[in-house]
């Protein structure tokens, strides 16, 4: 739990630290910078994330938890902006934005005063949501052989070790795949609710 954990933490502090500044960034300024932004995130999308993984790995020759979270936290990144990025475009038409903008405050203090703190609740839900998919990626990386190394302990490797004995012995394979299963479950239901809460609070609002 604690390597999935600090691996999932670490990749989505990276997007909505990086992803959400640079997304809302694009979506308040439009133009040829939404034009650039927008470009190098479609770029970005467009490349196969598991690629461009083994790729690095295999060219820094290391494995391990911090290797895995610097090349996936930079990976994130995109998605994280794109999400941000169409907030930023819906938020920028509100009409607290433009009274922001009738009595002449400078685009950095409405960017970082009104926009920004207007995208991040949804980016939050979404943060949560991706959280329990790279707590997948985790397992997955390391099952394969291209995550944390053996004999360091994450859900992925328990898997990979216990499938030798799987037809005489499948209690090693049961309890790791449970737990990650009931992991990801308990993430995604309370994203769930923090959505609910969210869109009730919006209609309220409204």
């Amino acid at each position: 739990a604690r390597v999935s954990l600090i691996f999932a933490t670490s990749a989505v502090a990276s997007g909505l630290l990086f992803g959400g500044v640079i997304g809302s960034l694009a979506g308040f300024m439009r133009g040829k910078v939404d034009g650039a932004i927008g470009f190098g995130i479609d770029v970005s999308l467009a490349m196969p994330g598991l690629v461009i993984y083994i790729f690095f790995i295999t060219m820094i020759g290391k494995f391990g938890l911090v290797w895995m979270c610097l090349v996936v936290s930079a990976l994130v990144i995109a998605p994280y902006a794109r999400v941000a990025r169409a907030n930023a475009l819906a938020i920028s038409n509100r009409e607290f934005v433009t009274a922001a903008r009738s009595i002449g405050t400078n685009k950095a203090r409405i960017l970082f005063r009104e926009v920004i703190p207007n995208v991040y609740p949804t980016l939050f839900a979404y943060a949560l949501v991706s959280m329990g998919v790279l707590i997948i990626l985790e397992s997955t990386l390391s099952f394969l052989g291209i995550g944390m190394p053996i004999p360091t302990s994450s859900w992925g490797n328990m898997i990979a070790e216990s499938r030798r004995d799987l037809a005489i012995n499948p209690w090693p394979l049961v309890w790791p795949a449970l737990t990650l299963i009931l992991t990801v479950y308990s993430i995604n239901v309370v994203a769930d609710w923090i959505r609910k809460d969210m869109a009730a609070r919006t209609s309220a609002l409204s």
